[in-house]
């Protein structure tokens, strides 16, 4: 019986509530998975799963094996890997996830070299700005950009993810250009729709250290940056951007930075990885590369210069 393969199952079944889901993510059968899980609970002589019409509930026991049980499979696969790798070099497929835009901008011209660094290595790439689970869909390392909050996951900062407001020369000419925080409940803002809702209120830091704190408010909201890019391009109002989106914008002049005098509170991208003793030679090979090349001055704020 391949006891490891089935507890592996059973925490993909945990953690995704439902063993449709975890057979999916697994590329097996729901008959076939269920019978593992069957198995395993044979073996062991416990129930591991409440079984009701919706979901899965887990039992006492169940939730004992997962808790005790994820450290040992993780360290199991990552040791495997390890050992295989020492002899073939990095290999395996690596599975990434990350924002839409940033990985097209900075992930995707990095690869071909990575890749050449490692043939043996596949890599499988998630582009998405949903936020997933990355223990429940298999993911080895997502790259985030902004406030972490999640504390089951390890996360190794990568750069600094600055922020400017930023508009287009014509929105200045014909609305002028607020010259204090306060002012820009005078003007358009082009705001973002994030998992907590609208983030229509903007934090600033003055020079003289003092935090300002300002709700502002549009016509236009969205979920996706590229749109407010867009409008701020067009001229429809003031967007809040990290610099890495719109590094091209205001070197072409397309965009200006507005509020200069003004911090806002700068954020971070970060590579963060399922929470285990042993990294995978893969990951950490993957987090290294991208760490040097984001070293020092990363190159959306190089363009700048």
């Amino acid at each position: 019986m391949d006891k490891a393969g089935d507890i592996s199952l059973f925490l993909r079944v945990f953690d995704a509530g439902s063993i449709s889901a975890a057979a999916r993510s697994l590329d097996l059968s729901v008959a076939v998975a269920s019978q593992r899980l069957k198995r395993l609970e044979s073996d062991l002589g416990v129930r591991l799963f409440q079984r009701t019409t919706r979901r899965l509930h887990p039992t006492p026991e169940g939730l004992a094996l997962a808790e005790q049980g994820r450290a040992l499979i993780d360290d199991l696969e990552a040791l495997t890997a390890s050992l295989r790798e020492a002899g073939m070099g990095i290999a395996g497929t690596l599975r990434l996830t990350t924002s839409a835009t940033f990985g097209r901008q900075y992930i995707s011209p990095l690869l071909p070299e990575f890749l050449a660094r490692h043939p043996k290595l596949k890599i499988s790439v998630d582009l998405s700005d949903q936020l997933h689970d990355l223990v429940a869909e298999g993911f080895d390392l997502s790259i985030r950009i902004g406030a972490l909050d999640d504390s089951s996951l390890v996360a190794r900062r990568l750069a600094n993810n600055r922020r400017v407001l930023c508009a287009s020369p014509d929105y200045l000419r014909r609305h002028g250009a607020p010259a204090t925080p306060q002012e820009l409940t005078q003007h358009q803002c082009l705001l973002l729709l994030g998992r907590t809702g609208r983030n229509d209120v903007w934090r600033f830091t003055g020079a003289d250290g003092q935090a300002i704190v300002v709700q502002v408010d549009g016509r236009i909201d969205s979920n996706q940056g590229e749109l407010l890019r867009d409008a701020a391009v067009a001229g429809l109002g003031i967007a809040l951007h990290s610099t890495w989106h719109i590094c091209d914008d205001l070197r072409s002049g397309r965009l200006q930075v507005v509020l200069p005098d003004y911090a806002l509170v700068d954020t971070g991208i970060h590579a963060v990885m399922p929470q285990r003793r042993l990294v995978p030679p893969r990951v950490r090979a993957f987090v290294d590369f991208v760490a040097e090349k984001f070293s020092g001055t990363p190159p959306w704020e190089r363009a700048l210069r």
